[in-house]
């Protein structure tokens, strides 16, 4: 005997469509880059304080079949929400969605976010708004991100993607059903090491930290990796031990791991790291040495001057005034001699 089920179907979603329009599948994957949700959180501080919540526009690329949205940055959009309406400025969001891309001509506009994971009417129209042919994301679907900012509480990220729900036209521009889809946060070796150090100042209560230098960067970096190490040791000890669980993935990827490894020997990687290590060493001493030399020639070019200077106009100003001192006897021994020239020719 046959039973009916009752089920919801949900068809991907996709913009109202026009005859002779192409339609696009939706993502089916979202990558959030760490500075988009910095950006996102400075905005959030800054909010006036009748504000629940801001938004603004999304920035980012899109794979060429429409599958996966990376969003790489965003800037705020000014809004005022009330019980009754909401507000948007569209002209301020287009004028800089224009300069964004301009100055940005990789990037494409992905979607919007909120600091806010209540979705209502309004979410609904902004989303519409953004999703719409013209300025907006069609044919591909726009990517709604939302990031709860509450004090004392972890921030937890949410992306939506919408269908349009609705008989008539006119229902269907304030009314949306969004679709959780996967999104991840992803980052890369300098994300990764400005993170850390941004970590480190939650524990201190100055709530500041200092920048490690390279050396304790490598350092770090070298703990780190004992220190999984030993965790693995651990792990396959126990499970040759049969005190834990053996994992066929695990142990693939460990193997997959260990594969990478260079077939070299240890006396070698100790010889090529000292040979290393003495490069650096005499790079440094030669780029002081060059260093002291400058400076010992600058000032020796400006010994004279701060120095010697004064002395020499002081010996230059003495001499002139022996001179004219000499100029003036030499005077007066010529006119003593006119004088005797005269009496002798009147005797």
């Amino acid at each position: 005997m046959a039973t009916d089920d009752s089920f919801l179907h949900l068809a991907r979603p996709l913009g109202p469509a026009n005859v002779g329009a192409a339609f696009t599948t939706a993502p089916l994957n979202v990558i959030i880059q760490p500075q988009a949700i910095f950006s996102i959180l400075d905005h959030s501080l800054r909010r006036n304080a009748d504000q629940d919540r801001v938004i603004g526009t999304l920035l980012g690329t899109r794979s060429e079949d429409g599958t996966e949205v990376e969003i790489r940055s965003c800037f705020a959009v000014g809004h005022t929400e009330t019980t009754d309406q909401v507000e948007v400025d569209m002209e301020y969001q287009k004028q800089m969605l224009a300069l964004y891309l301009k100055a940005n001509p990789k990037e494409v506009l992905v979607g919007w976010y909120a600091t806010s994971s209540e979705l209502n009417t309004f979410s609904a129209l902004i989303q519409n708004f953004y999703g719409g042919q013209g300025d907006g994301t069609w044919p591909h679907p726009a990517v709604h991100l939302t990031v709860s900012t509450e004090p004392g509480k972890d921030i937890e990220t949410r992306a939506y993607i919408s269908a349009p729900v609705g008989v008539t036209a006119e229902r269907a521009a304030d009314s949306a059903a969004f679709i959780p889809v996967p999104h991840d946060v992803r980052y890369g070796e300098a994300e990764k090491s400005g993170l850390e150090t941004i970590a480190n100042a939650k524990d201190t209560d100055s709530r500041t930290t200092s920048i490690f230098s390279d050396i304790e960067m490598l350092e770090r970096a070298i703990e780190e990796v004992l220190s999984m190490i030993d965790r693995v040791s651990r792990y396959v000890e126990s499970v040759m031990d049969e005190e834990a669980p053996a994992s066929t993935a695990l142990g693939q990827f460990l193997l997959n791991t260990l594969a990478l490894a260079p077939k070299v020997e240890l006396a070698d990687i100790e010889r090529d790291f000292n040979n290393h290590i003495q490069d650096v060493l005499v790079v440094s001493y030669l780029a002081n040495t060059i260093r002291t030399q400058m400076e010992l020639s600058n000032r020796l070019a400006t010994a004279p001057l701060t120095l010697g200077g004064g002395e020499a106009s002081g010996a230059g100003e003495s001499g002139g005034q022996r001179s004219q001192r000499g100029g003036k006897g030499g005077r007066g021994g010529q006119q003593r001699n006119q004088d005797r020239g005269a009496e002798e020719i009147r005797a």
